[in-house]
C-alpha cells in the first residue's frame, strides 16, 4: 500500500476531532486520586485537564532534575538515555555503534540546553504512543495563547505525530510556530477498510489463533489476579527483554485504567489458569494504539504469542475503521503485516522562551532532520 493511496483515502472526521471529555476526566481524576508512582513505578509528573475553545485534553506537567523520570514526560530522557539504550541494536558493528554514542554524547549538552524536560505537554495519556485527535490551525493558536499565558517559562510540547495519521494538524502546528523534532520510526497499519487486504503473515497469524490450546480472554473477563499477571508478563517484555527506560506500568495501573474505561484488554490463558499474552487497548484520534503489551518470554516463540495479540489488535482497528499503529521496533515482523513505516515527531513550541533555549531547540531540529532521521529509516529503529 502506497502513501499516496492512503493520503487519498478520505478520513474519518467524526473520530478525529475530540478527545472525549468523559475519559479525559477519568484518566485526571485517576491520577490525582493516586500517587503516580503508584501507577507508573518510573514516573515523576502532575496531571491537569486543559479546556480551550470547548475542546479537553489531558495535560501534564513536568520540572527538570524530577526524579524519577520517564521519557513520556522528559525528552532528556528519549534523547540521551534511551537513545544511547538503543544502540545495543549496533552490537555486531562496534564501530559505528562507538560512532553514534559519540554523537549522542555530542548532542547531550544541547539537549540539556533547550530545557525541553521544563515543560507542559498537552493530550499527554502517559503512553509511549499518545494519538492525537484532530487539531485546525484555530485551535493550535487558541492552545498556544493559553498556555503561554499560563505557563510562560515552560516549553509547549505534543508528542506521538506522524504524516500518516496526522498530516493536517502537523500542518496547523508548523503554522502557529512549531519545531518538529524526529523521535523514533513508527509502523502504522493505514487500510482502514472493512476488509482490508490480508497479508501471508496475517493469515497464518488468524490461523495459529483460531487454533491455539490457549483461552481467548475478553475485555469482561479480567480478574484481580489477572492485573497483577498483566504487569509481570509486561515487564518480560518490555522492561527485561528490552530496557527498564520504559514506562514501568503497575497492576494497579492496569487494573484501574481498565475499570475507569480507559482502556480495554484482552488476553490468552492456559485452560483454567494463569495468563499467558495480554494486551491493552487505547482508541482516540481515530487510531488504535497497544499501550500495554506483554506474554510469557519462557514460552516456545512456536506458542506465537506476539503474533496473536497483535492480531488481536489490528482486527479490532479493522472492525471499527481505525489506524492502528504498531508503534516502534520489530520492523520486518510488521512490515509483513501490512504495516508502513513513518516518522513520528515531537512537536515544540518556545517563541515565548529565551533566545538561549530557542536555539538549542532549533539546533535539536536541525541535526535530527540531518543526521536522526536518516538513522531512524536506515536502521528502521
Amino acid at each position: 500500500m502506497s502513501r499516496v493511496a492512503i493520503a487519498a483515502r478520505p478520513a474519518q472526521q467524526a473520530d478525529r476531532v475530540e478527545n472525549k471529555p468523559a475519559k479525559v476526566e477519568a484518566f485526571v481524576r485517576l491520577f490525582n486520586e493516586m500517587p503516580v508512582g503508584n501507577l507508573v513505578a518510573n514516573l515523576t509528573t502532575k496531571v491537569e485537564t486543559l479546556e480551550v475553545v470547548g475542546r479537553t485534553f489531558p495535560l501534564t506537567l513536568n520540572d527538570a532534575g524530577d526524579a524519577p523520570n520517564c521519557y513520556i514526560c522528559c525528552p532528556s530522557s528519549a534523547y540521551i538515555d534511551y537513545a544511547i539504550d538503543e544502540t545495543r541494536n549496533f552490537a555486531a558493528h562496534a564501530l559505528l555503534r562507538r560512532v553514534l554514542q559519540a554523537l549522542i554524547g555530542a548532542c547531550a549538552p544541547r539537549v540539556r540546553a533547550s530545557g525541553l524536560d521544563h515543560q507542559v505537554q498537552v493530550n499527554n495519556w502517559l503512553y509511549s504512543t499518545n494519538p492525537m485527535p484532530l487539531l485546525d490551525r484555530q485551535t493550535v493558536a487558541a492552545l498556544r495563547a493559553a498556555l503561554v499565558a499560563r505557563f510562560p517559562d515552560r516549553a509547549i510540547l505534543f508528542r506521538s505525530l506522524n504524516e500518516i495519521a496526522d498530516p493536517a494538524t502537523i500542518a496547523a502546528l508548523k503554522a502557529e510556530g512549531f519545531r518538529m523534532l524526529a523521535a523514533r520510526q513508527i509502523y502504522i497499519f493505514a487500510d482502514r477498510s472493512a476488509a482490508p487486504a490480508m497479508t501471508k503473515n496475517m493469515k497464518v497469524d488468524r490461523k495459529q489463533l483460531g487454533a491455539t490450546h490457549f483461552e481467548r480472554v475478553g475485555d469482561a473477563d479480567f480478574t484481580e489476579a489477572d492485573y497483577a499477571r498483566a504487569e509481570a508478563l509486561y515487564n518480560m517484555l518490555y522492561l527485561e527483554k528490552y530496557t527498564p527506560l520504559n514506562p514501568h506500568y503497575t497492576a494497579r495501573y492496569i487494573a484501574e485504567m481498565h475499570r475507569r474505561g480507559i482502556i480495554s484488554l484482552a488476553g490468552l490463558r492456559r485452560p483454567g489458569g494463569e495468563l499467558v499474552a495480554v494486551t491493552g487497548l487505547f482508541e482516540n484520534g481515530g487510531t488504535l494504539t497497544q499501550p500495554i503489551v506483554g506474554y510469557d518470554t519462557g514460552l516456545p516463540l512456536g506458542e506465537g504469542l506476539y503474533r496473536m495479540v497483535m492480531a488481536m489488535g489490528q482486527d479490532h482497528a479493522t472492525a471499527r475503521g481505525m489506524f492502528f499503529n504498531m508503534s516502534a521496533g520489530a520492523a520486518g515482523f510488521k512490515r509483513r503485516r501490512g504495516a508502513i513505516a513513518a516518522i513520528e515527531y515531537n512537536a515544540v513550541y518556545a517563541g515565548h522562551l529565551p533566545r538561549r533555549r530557542r536555539m538549542a531547540i532549533r539546533a535539536m531540529e536541525t541535526v535530527l532532520a540531518l543526521v536522526g532521521i536518516p538513522l531512524l529509516r536506515r536502521f528502521e529503529l
